[in-house]
């Protein structure tokens, strides 16, 4: 298939060579020139306007976003809709909040441009070697890209979750526990750190990952932290927040769902600016295991 991708961060850049790996002839943009010229040492079809990447694709167009939430992809979508023709369709794989995709969806409607949202997850080695894809659609749009959606995800690693607006809603929900989670994993070994017993994180974190309860890809992403910086002494536990666990704690709050532990999380990544705790640096290294999400360094 052929497809344009705007945004070349860590995860637009990742996702592009996945797609390039199979055999998709992949356009791409990025406002930083240099980026382009990278991508074109790199195999890509590098554009350095809107414009040309438009022009560059044969109809129906298929133009996937992976840019910051928020106005970044309404600037975009106001430079990009009138480039656009009917049947197009336009793809925001960011973390957008849902509210904002529903009323996008409708303004695309309106020019009979197909908008597509999909929750990406997986990290930065999900997006370039399988990921998990939520994926909100009208049908016939979900048809048009599951091949390519099939091609760059993990097997069963993709769902068409329903209309419009369910993709970013239930990868809204997915970070708000993955908050609670990374929270309980640090709580733990704050424990374990405190303890009177000399333990090698490392070596507890490996073995949490085979056969345990509590044994997944975050378990094995902590021996991985652990072994380069066994007790985290070169980070601080400061925790900085994307917006998609208020997002769901507000969420919560509109439909009276007692959501403890998750708006526990939130709070405590709030704490995270004031104190530096061992449970912060455990999430705060996570974070930058699976998102290469930044740290701050003692």
């Amino acid at each position: 298939m052929e497809i344009a991708v705007v945004g070349l961060g860590k995860m637009g850049y990742n996702l592009a060579l996945n797609m390039k790996e199979h055999n998709h002839k992949v356009v791409v943009y990025n406002r930083s020139h240099e980026k382009i010229n990278q991508a074109q040492q790199d195999g890509f079809i590098g554009t350095y306007s809107l414009e040309e990447m438009v022009s560059s694709l044969s109809t129906p167009r298929i133009i996937w976003l992976m840019i910051p939430a928020g106005s970044a992809v309404d600037e975009v979508l106001s430079e990009l809709i009138p480039l656009l023709d009917k049947g197009d369709i336009v793809i925001d794989g960011g973390n957008s909040n849902y509210k904002d995709t529903l009323s996008r969806y409708e303004m695309l409607k309106e020019k009979d441009i197909k908008f597509i949202d999909i929750g990406t997850s997986g990290g930065i080695e999900g997006a370039r070697n399988g990921a998990c894809m939520m994926i909100g659609a009208e049908e016939d749009a979900f048809n048009i890209v599951e091949p390519i959606i099939k091609d760059i995800c993990v097997e069963k690693g993709y769902l068409h979750t329903g209309r419009s607006g369910s993709g970013h809603y239930v990868k809204m929900i997915h970070n708000g526990i993955e908050y609670a989670m990374l929270q309980a994993i640090g709580e733990g070994f704050e424990i374990l750190e405190k303890s009177q017993f000399q333990l090698n994180f490392e070596e507890i974190s490996r073995v949490w990952s085979h056969g345990s309860v509590i044994r997944g890809w975050l378990m094995e992403l902590m021996e991985r932290a652990f072994k380069s910086d066994p007790h985290l002494d070169s980070i601080k536990g400061v925790i900085n927040s994307s917006g998609e666990g208020l997002w769901t704690v507000e969420e919560a709050l509109s439909l009276e769902v007692p959501a403890h532990t998750i708006a526990s999380s939130l709070f405590l990544r709030y704490r995270s600016q004031q104190d530096d705790t061992f449970s912060g640096k455990v999430i705060a290294a996570l974070r930058n295991e699976f998102g290469g999400h930044s740290v701050e360094k003692k």
